[in-house]
């Protein structure tokens, strides 16, 4: 990991820490769909020093975040680029075919990182991981990822992959801490990513973090984005505007003292914000 950004000045995008090269702050692209809105925001992101954006095909929004990339003045190679494949194609043949429309709707010749969007469905340990192994040798990936995994779910996932896996995804916030599905992530060596870091919303107002985000003159947002980083997890908020971009971008200038930090752990209500029937712990 990088040494991380002091002072007031915005951010730059050498500023951003790095996880295995993986930066520790990115642009989540859920629900970014209007033609017009997810390219400009992905392009004004890249231009304010993202190199991390993440989408997935359940989004429909590939095409769109492709354009956004290829909008921008950031050059391809500079941008850490994920996505994910849905439930219903992780099977072995249908998991190399979405893969490969993938990136021919991103309008790139290979993704950075390609993850496993849940363990429901059609996922197999055996033939999804034949099928992504494949993908990496092919190059269609560089990386391949596991997201929303219970900690007995990691393990098989290791054990059935030829190639490392690099990243686990899986909701996390100050209200839903996960702290066995960190333990169980980072044991493997494999990085965690958070997404919905900003508890949809509901970090906005909290008593504690408003209080330490009130401390630095900060928003809510960038106290609940610095708590990922200072604990290792890095985040994917979502964001449109211009504002909330360079909100959350903000964050990375934010340092919270071991006090402010502990204040914070002690916030796990195990409030999930993303709870499908098909999520594994409903199981």
């Amino acid at each position: 990991m990088s040494e991380k950004p002091t002072g007031d000045a915005t951010p730059t995008a050498t500023d951003c820490p790095r996880a295995n090269g993986m930066p520790m702050l990115g642009m989540g692209t859920w629900e970014l769909t209007d033609e017009r809105t997810c390219p400009e925001a992905v392009a004004t992101a890249l231009e304010m020093g993202y190199r991390h954006v993440d989408t997935a095909q359940a989004y429909g929004n590939e095409h769109l975040v492709g354009d956004g990339i290829e909008r921008s003045a950031v050059d391809r190679d500079d941008v850490f680029l994920a996505t994910k494949i849905w439930n219903s194609d992780l099977g072995h043949d249908d998991a190399v075919d979405a893969a490969y429309d993938a990136v021919d709707n991103l309008g790139v010749d290979h993704v950075d990182l390609l993850y496993v969007h849940w363990p429901a469905e059609a996922y197999d340990p055996v033939e999804t991981f034949r099928a992504f192994d494949e993908l990496v040798e092919e190059g269609v990936t560089e990386r391949i990822g596991i997201s929303n995994f219970e900690p007995d779910q990691i393990g098989t996932a290791v054990a059935q992959a030829d190639h490392e896996i690099f990243a686990h995804q899986f909701e996390c916030h100050p209200m839903l801490q996960q702290e066995a599905v960190r333990e169980a992530t980072e044991e493997h060596g494999i990085e965690p990513v958070a997404y919905s870091p900003l508890a949809r919303g509901e970090v906005f107002g909290h008593e504690t973090v408003s209080d330490i985000a009130g401390a630095h003159g900060v928003s809510e947002a960038q106290v609940s984005l610095a708590w990922l980083r200072e604990r290792g997890v890095t985040a994917i908020p979502k964001a449109s505007s211009e504002a909330h971009l360079h909100d959350n971008w903000a964050s990375l200038s934010l340092q919270l003292d071991e006090g402010e930090l502990e204040r914070i752990d002690d916030l796990d209500a195990g409030r999930r914000m993303v709870d499908p029937d098909f999520g594994p712990w409903n199981r």
